[in-house]
């Protein structure tokens, strides 16, 4: 089961519009004890743990009986689901009927993990959707969250995946153009940040100097962070090959921070890779942080002078959303949820090359005030677009349609 603390939506009435408040309090009281469950891969690391970690006890807060449970596998089933994920984001794969029975036999294996009296299942990703076998034996809804941006899925994968996609009644994407002719009830809403969680919430000075020594952080020259995990689509080496462009003329740092996740076997290799690249130059530093590291990661990216996220593929991009609830601005690839975030021009920059990320952030390590402007604006954007209580809100509003049918 995945780990969650206590706390309620009283908690965030500062950060909340009446109109707002008013709407999840009225959908909460028609949804009073209906039972949720959801399933995913991990319990800690990555975007979609963080999420249920957070969400889970904000629904239970408002009347709802939620469950969240993670299934479990061999290390060669995380190879497979990651090789999934990767083809999902368009990188080829050669698809085996091995992977396919790898895949079958580790869900067949968590099938006791499913509640056979829950109103709604969730499915979250790919990982647990041979789950679905167990739809015509069970009397909920069940619904499939699509995290990822699935416009460029292998052929043969989508081929072995939407069989048990299509089981579900509904189907949740981040955006409507990730979309899959599913033939089934669609929701598209993005997902939010918890503005009182350990990696949002205000930090001390006190805090703030304790990370800045344990992670032996330079405190001369400005620095440029990427959080992520250690993925090729996150493109870290890209974003060094910038760096080494902008620090000729401005002095600076680059602080790469990521780590790993239960099912992702391939970070490691990833992370070498990247060091291989890097070598000893002093001005790039990597930190390979434990999946706990929410204070650390909220200090790195409240100290940033610019937060970039570079990725080639992005379902939505969560540590985007956290750099400018901190007032940061920030510089990404025009992919995915991160143009639904970085307004160009408002909120930070798209950069769709090298040469254009190196003249962004060149631009805002000399311009002060067009830094401050944009996270300013960045912050308010997300107050009202994606924190927590507006992605609880958009929550409700879908169990309201599925269960009124």
């Amino acid at each position: 089961m995945g780990q969650v603390s206590d706390f309620s939506l009283q908690d965030y009435h500062p950060y909340l519009d009446s109109a707002l408040l008013a709407d999840i309090n009225r959908m909460a009281r028609k949804l009073q004890g209906v039972t949720i469950q959801h399933i995913n891969s991990a319990a800690e690391g990555g975007g979609v743990a963080e999420l249920l970690q957070r969400l889970v006890p904000l629904m239970r807060s408002v009347g709802l009986k939620v469950q969240w449970e993670v299934i479990t596998g061999k290390p060669e089933f995380y190879q497979v689901t990651k090789a999934f994920h990767n083809s999902f984001h368009g990188q080829p794969i050669n698809f085996t009927r091995e992977m396919a029975e790898i895949y079958l036999e580790a869900n067949q294996r968590n099938r006791d993990l499913v509640d056979p009296q829950a109103d709604i299942v969730v499915i979250h990703d790919q990982q647990p959707l041979g789950l679905t076998e167990m739809v015509d034996q069970h009397p909920g809804q069940w619904i499939w969250y699509c995290h990822i941006d699935p416009t460029l899925v292998d052929r043969e994968v989508w081929d072995f995946l939407s069989p048990f996609a299509r089981k579900c009644h509904a189907s949740i994407y981040h955006l409507e153009e990730y979309a899959k002719n599913l033939q089934q009830q669609q929701f598209f809403f993005p997902p939010g940040i918890d503005p009182l969680s350990e990696k949002n919430r205000e930090i001390t000075l006190e805090e703030q100097r304790e990370i800045i020594e344990r992670l032996d952080l330079p405190q001369d020259q400005p620095f440029i962070l990427q959080v992520s995990r250690f993925d090729r689509l996150k493109d870290p080496m890209g974003l060094v090959r910038a760096f080494r462009n902008i620090k000729t003329t401005d002095p600076c740092y680059l602080v790469l921070a990521g780590g790993g996740a239960a099912d992702d076997p391939e970070g490691l290799i990833v992370l070498e890779e990247l060091r291989d690249l890097v070598q000893d130059d002093p001005t790039i530093k990597i930190y390979c942080l434990p999946p706990s590291s929410h204070l650390a990661i909220n200090v790195l990216q409240r100290t940033a002078a610019a937060v970039v996220q570079n990725s080639q593929r992005e379902g939505f991009g969560l540590t985007v959303t956290e750099a400018l609830w901190k007032e940061k601005p920030v510089v990404t690839r025009p992919v995915g949820g991160l143009r639904l975030q970085v307004k160009h021009g408002e909120t930070g920059f798209c950069a769709e090359t090298e040469a254009e990320l190196s003249y962004y952030l060149r631009l805002l390590l000399q311009d002060a005030h067009l830094a401050q402007r944009l996270g300013a604006n960045g912050k308010e954007y997300v107050r009202k677009n994606f924190i927590l209580p507006v992605y609880l809100h958009r929550w409700l509003r879908m169990l309201e349609q599925i269960l009124e049918q």
